[in-house]
């Protein structure tokens, strides 16, 4: 298993991992969304967990100046759940970015609390009125 920088030329077989999760991650890879994906692949800094060329899971996150790193995505493919793929990710992002604090957006807590991770506060959508 190799844990490597996301580029452009990975992105056909991440999107395979994207469509292997189903309508989950319809948002990201289906005909509304994926142009929008894209784009936001390209101002992410994303890494790719692989097994020669299978994309075994990902890590999408953004830095925000000095002020913290935030995970927006993490996934793991299906079949490679319980390998240590996930925390193995979150370790690469938390060393490649060892005096930042690296927080995680997500809907998963049960997952983050089993690795030991600390909740720090919430998250809300805000909508106009």
């Amino acid at each position: 298993m190799k844990i490597k920088k996301y580029s452009k030329a990975d992105e056909t077989l991440l999107f395979d991992l994207l469509i292997d999760e189903g309508d989950e991650w319809s948002d990201y890879h289906g005909e509304a969304g994926r142009d929008k994906y894209i784009k936001a692949l390209e101002s992410s800094i994303t890494y790719i967990a692989c097994d020669e060329n299978l994309v075994c899971g990902y890590a999408r996150c953004r830095e925000d100046d000095g002020f913290g790193v935030y995970v927006y995505d993490l996934l793991v493919r299906k079949t490679h759940r319980g390998r240590q793929i996930g925390k193995s990710l979150m370790e690469r992002v938390c060393q490649d970015f060892p005096d930042q604090p690296v927080y995680v957006m997500s809907d998963v807590d049960t997952y983050y609390e089993k690795l030991g991770y600390r909740r720090e506060g919430s998250i809300f959508e805000v909508k106009a009125k």
